[in-house]
């Protein structure tokens, strides 16, 4: 279920490629597996593969369907963002996210400049531009690159993928894709699947874990994928790692060349910019699912019921929005819905998937990040230690 079903509302809105054809698979048949699995509780996603037939060129908008029919309504509101992505240019569509991530590898080499000033000034400034720069290449990049959202072309699509992920991330690119696509997008808070357990640590005290912890992340992020590669066939663990090497020592050289650090200077530096936007990042992470409705791997509800009960979004911030971009942030309610969207077409579509939801009586959650935060502090035990409970979606209305 979790991939088939995330067909309908991420490759229908896939721009037109060169020539005018559109890869994706056919909408009608894919209206069949959507239908299915709205009465078909069961996760494993074998169960729902419908073969693809569509040949290049067949282009056609979502079907009509009949009002109240869950799967209807999420063809239908497909079927308005399509349109809208039809129309939109390619500076909508990627130009726009690119001229972002541009501009925050523009800003490093100043960032490595001003670490070899003797200036306190300079030097903090030097890591205030390479911790925002990171952000922006290692978050928004790679989690753009992880939906294939940067570009149309599929080959081009999994080299950003291996550059952002691996080479500027440290991660790879399977574990980054398991966790996140597959499991978080397909199972959005469905316990045992794609609840965001990954990021409770129920061992620490609620200020270490909100204010303390988040700064291990980027060591902890390079363990992980350590460990998540020794898990891999062979070939691929070498490739990972040869990747992952050459951006670690890589930036390791840029610090010692540039900024003119000795070794161990240039590593904490390394760290010490990585982690300066790692206690938002985890907030965010967990503001936007946790202490939402749960759900039973075996009595889940319709998808749409189920994105638009356990996704929240916060409201627009000019940083946090730059650095980690629109879908992690004041768009994540579309981003689920559509996760092939690029940040800036997720805020293009906003006000529409906004109002059809809300016009058709489904919630539409948002709240402010103080007021997350407060709950979070407030609640931390129940929300971060105890298993959440399941929620009857019966229970909601």
């Amino acid at each position: 279920m979790d991939e088939e079903v995330e067909k309908i509302t991420s490759k229908d809105v896939i721009e037109k490629g060169e020539g005018g054809e559109v890869e994706n698979l056919s909408l009608r048949k894919r209206m069949i597996i959507v239908r299915h699995s709205s009465t078909n509780r069961d996760p494993t996603p074998e169960h729902n593969i419908v073969e693809d037939i569509q040949k290049p060129g067949d282009v056609r908008s979502p079907p009509e369907t009949k009002d109240g029919d869950e799967g209807g309504q999420l063809l239908e509101l497909s079927r308005l963002v399509w349109e809208e992505c039809k129309k939109s240019s390619w500076w909508e569509k990627h130009g726009a996210d690119w001229a972002i991530i541009g501009l925050a590898m523009c800003t490093v080499p100043a960032g490595f400049v001003c670490l070899g000033s003797s200036s306190l000034f300079l030097f903090m400034l030097g890591i205030i531009i390479l911790g925002l720069g990171n952000s922006v290449i290692t978050v928004k990049g790679s989690h753009l690159a992880s939906h294939r959202s940067l570009c149309q072309s599929t080959e081009l699509g999994r080299i950003w993928a291996t550059f952002f992920i691996e080479v500027c991330s440290w991660l790879p690119v399977p574990c980054g894709e398991k966790g996140h696509v597959k499991q978080h997008h397909g199972h959005t808070n469905v316990i045992g699947l794609g609840d965001s357990s990954v990021w409770k640590a129920p061992y620490l005290s609620c200020a270490v874990y909100m204010f303390l912890a988040p700064l291990a992340l980027p060591v902890l992020t390079l363990l992980v994928g350590l460990r998540y590669m020794m898990q891999m066939p062979l070939s691929k663990a070498l490739c990972s790692l040869f990747f992952i090497s050459l951006g670690l020592l890589g930036h390791c050289w840029l610090l010692a060349r540039i900024s003119g650090l000795g070794v161990g200077s240039a590593i904490g530096c390394m760290f010490l910019s990585r982690s300066m936007m790692a206690i938002p990042f985890i907030h965010v992470n967990i503001f936007q699912h946790i202490g939402l409705p749960m759900f039973s791997p075996t009595q889940r509800p319709r998808r749409l019921e189920l994105i638009t009960h356990s996704v929240l979004n916060l409201p627009r911030n000019l940083i946090l929005d730059w650095t980690f971009g629109h879908t992690l942030i004041s768009c994540h309610v579309e981003h689920h819905l559509f996760p092939m969207l690029s940040d800036h077409m997720c805020l293009k579509v906003k006000p529409m998937v906004s109002s059809f939801l809300r016009t058709h009586n489904l919630p539409y959650q948002e709240d402010t990040y103080m007021s997350r935060l407060q709950l979070f502090l407030s609640n931390y035990n129940e929300l971060m230690v105890q298993a959440p409970p399941i929620t009857q979606l019966v229970d909601l209305r």
